[in-house]
């Protein structure tokens, strides 16, 4: 490739977007990319172009909820660990300007460090894409960074934020390393509200109230739901998908770390919401609607009900959205 060329092509950046862990019914198993029907990019985004130096600029709304040192952000880490992958490959390394849009609240169940792993990962190898003029990574070997940079905030390796947010749509986890994904077929007519409620639950402090053991009733019962939910995708079988829509894992146990949560879902429930759930770890609420109409007023009670002030100050937000089915994109 021509110096004139790649100079024009130098430049780009790529959006992630925000996704529902566990979905309730698959802890650490299922997960489904979501966007507001409204336009607005619910997920990060990150610019790179070429540099004499490498450099990270972190911009947006949760900016100032990152480390102000760049070692300790995601992206740079990405950025070396992507580094490393090309050395090993013999390829000539640039010198990047990465920029973090970040848009997504930290904490909030909605996947936001997925979001910048996937989007600043991404960016990477379709800048290396273009200057190349080939695919330097396959996208089951950018997938297996994402799990390993996931895992680092995290503490352990799971791919239910970072698959959905890099693949679309709705993704089982499954037990080969070599395939560690499969989309299943999504009801994408449904419209899926979101409800941020302004406060942060970490991850860590979230796994933290999890029992170490579950009981054999528990167990039969996450495992009859989790496959009846399976069946009912592949069959689209609505009713029963929802039915089934329950989490025996983890909301029992998190539901006190999430003020009004409880409150909510009963409203919801009998306003007729197909299904409501914690979104990843929490604090987020998804509520999962069949009619557009019926979406709006689940979406401004939560906006009058379960958003919340800390310091006077709310950064909360309600999105009605529909599946997410390309994941993150070139814009």
């Amino acid at each position: 490739m021509n110096n004139s060329i790649q100079d024009s092509q130098s430049q780009l950046s790529v959006f992630a977007p925000a996704s529902i862990g566990n979905v309730s019914v698959g802890f650490d198993v299922l997960g489904q990319a979501v966007k507001p029907i409204d336009g607005t990019l619910l997920g990060d985004v990150v610019s790179i172009e070429k540099s004499a130096e490498n450099e990270l600029a972190v911009v947006g709304h949760f900016a100032d909820k990152l480390p102000s040192n760049k070692e300790e952000n995601i992206v740079w880490q990405c950025l070396l660990l992507f580094n490393k992958a090309l050395v090993q490959k013999n390829i000539v390394i640039d010198s990047v300007k990465l920029t973090l849009d970040k848009k997504m609240p930290v904490g909030s169940g909605l996947g936001s460090s997925a979001c910048s792993v996937v989007a600043a990962l991404h960016a990477l190898s379709a800048y290396y894409e273009q200057r190349e003029s080939k695919k330097v990574f396959s996208d089951k070997v950018l997938l297996k960074m994402m799990g390993q940079m996931e895992a680092q905030i995290s503490g352990s390796l799971h791919y239910d934020n970072v698959a959905p947010c890099f693949l679309g749509g709705l993704q089982l986890m499954v037990t080969d390393n070599e395939i560690i994904s499969k989309a299943l077929p999504a009801f994408s007519d449904c419209y899926y509200v979101m409800a941020y409620p302004g406060i942060n639950v970490s991850t860590k402090a979230a796994r933290d109230v999890l029992p170490k053991q579950y009981s054999r009733a528990d167990l039969i019962a996450y495992g009859q739901n989790l496959a009846t939910f399976v069946d009912a995708c592949h069959t689209g079988d609505k009713a029963q998908a929802f039915a089934v829509l329950t989490d025996v894992v983890a909301e029992p146990y998190r539901k006190p770390l999430l003020p009004k949560y409880q409150q909510s879902h009963d409203y919801l429930v009998n306003q007729g919401a197909l299904a409501v759930g914690i979104s990843g770890s929490g604090p987020t609420l998804f509520c999962v609607c069949q009619e557009q109409a019926q979406a709006e007023q689940c979406a401004a009670w939560l906006n009058d009900n379960y958003l919340q002030t800390v310091d006077g100050v709310s950064n909360g937000f309600v999105h009605v959205c529909r599946v997410d089915e390309q994941g993150s994109t070139v814009l």
